[in-house]
C-alpha cells in the first residue's frame, strides 16, 4: 500500500481534472455542483499534500504546470477506471462480469450465435462485448480478454486458439471467368486495411509469387462484402463469413476453392492479470466448443 500522502482525495482530483479541461475554478465548480471556494480549497489542499505547485494563475484563468498536465492525464485514466468499475458493479451486483473485446465480423458470425449456450451453462457470468479492431495494452484497458486475429504475438498475453481461417476470392455475379489467378490483376481489388498482403499471399498460393497488388481499402469485412456484392471489385473474404451470400449467389467464387489464410483466431488474456472465475469459465467453455467443432 502506498503512503496516504500519495493518495489524494477523489474530489480534489476531480477538481484538478475539471480545471484542466475548463480553465477556471468557477467553470469547474459549476460542473461539479460545488462553490468556487470549495474548488479553490480542494486545489490548494492537493498542492499542499503533493508538496509542489500544480497551477499557474493568470488573471481569471488557471493553467496547469507541464508536470501537472502529465499528472492529470494519469488521473483521468484512474478516474475512468473507477467509474467503469462502479458501472460494472451496478450492472452485475452478484459478481461475475467479463469484459471482452471482439472483432466485429468474428463476433457477429462465430461468437454471438454461440453465446446463448454459454449463458445457459454459466448464468452467473455477464459478458460485456465491445469492438476493437487493433491490439491494445491490457494494462491500460478495462478488458479481461480479447479476440485476436493473426499469430500468437499479442505482447504479454496467453492465448487459446479458436479456429483456423480460409479465404476465398469472390465477386458479384457477372464478372468474367478467370483462366489464371493473375487475371485478377485486371480488375479492381478490394481489401481490408489490416490485411494489405492478403491478395499477394493468395497469388503466391496459386503460383504467382512476388506480387503486391493495391486496391480499395476497408476497415471491416461487412462493408468490404457489401462493396463486392454491389459490383465494386473482387474481394478476398473468409469463407465462414459469407456462407449465406454464396448460397444465395449474391457472391460467387472467381477462381479456385478457399485457401488457408495467413492467421488464425485466438482468445487472448493478460499473463499478469488474476485468473478470474468468469474468464476461466469462458475459456473452459470455448475449449468444449472447439472440441465439438473438430
Amino acid at each position: 500500500m502506498l503512503p496516504r500522502r500519495y493518495l489524494p482525495p477523489i474530489p480534489a482530483l476531480m477538481a484538478l481534472e475539471a480545471v484542466d479541461r475548463l480553465g477556471t475554478a468557477s467553470a469547474a465548480a459549476s460542473e461539479l455542483n460545488l462553490t468556487q471556494g470549495a474548488v479553490s480549497r480542494a486545489l490548494i489542499g492537493l498542492e499542499g499534500q503533493l508538496g509542489l505547485p500544480l497551477l499557474i494563475r493568470e488573471r481569471q484563468r488557471l493553467r496547469l504546470t507541464p508536470a501537472a498536465r502529465d499528472y492529470v492525464a494519469e488521473v483521468r485514466k484512474a478516474l475512468h477506471l473507477l467509474a467503469s468499475a462502479s458501472i460494472t458493479l451496478r450492472a452485475n451486483p452478484m459478481g461475475g462480469s467479463l469484459n471482452l473485446a471482439i472483432l466485429p465480423a468474428f463476433g457477429m458470425h462465430w461468437l454471438a450465435p454461440r453465446l446463448a449456450r454459454f449463458s445457459q451453462a454459466h448464468p452467473e457470468v455477464t459478458v460485456n462485448l465491445s469492438t476493437r479492431l487493433r491490439p491494445f495494452d491490457f494494462a491500460t484497458a478495462t478488458f479481461d480478454a480479447a479476440i485476436h486475429y493473426g499469430r500468437q504475438d499479442w505482447p504479454g498475453a496467453d492465448d487459446l486458439k479458436l479456429m483456423e481461417e480460409e479465404v476465398i476470392a469472390v465477386a458479384a455475379p457477372g464478372f468474367p471467368p478467370m483462366a489464371r489467378a493473375t487475371d485478377i490483376l485486371g480488375h479492381p481489388l478490394l481489401m481490408l486495411d489490416s490485411r494489405p498482403g492478403d491478395w499477394g499471399r493468395w497469388l503466391a498460393h496459386h503460383g504467382a509469387p512476388g506480387q503486391r497488388p493495391s486496391g480499395m481499402m476497408f476497415d471491416q469485412f461487412a462493408t468490404l462484402g457489401q462493396a463486392a456484392i454491389h459490383g465494386m471489385g473482387l474481394a478476398l473474404i473468409p469463407s465462414f463469413l459469407i456462407t449465406r451470400e454464396l448460397a444465395e449467389r449474391r457472391l460467387v467464387p472467381v477462381f479456385g476453392p478457399p485457401v488457408p489464410a495467413h492467421g488464425a483466431y485466438y482468445l487472448v488474456w493478460p499473463k499478469a492479470g488474476p485468473d478470474r472465475p468468469p474468464l476461466r469459465s469462458l475459456r473452459d467453455w470455448l475449449v468444449e466448443e472447439i472440441a465439438d467443432m473438430a
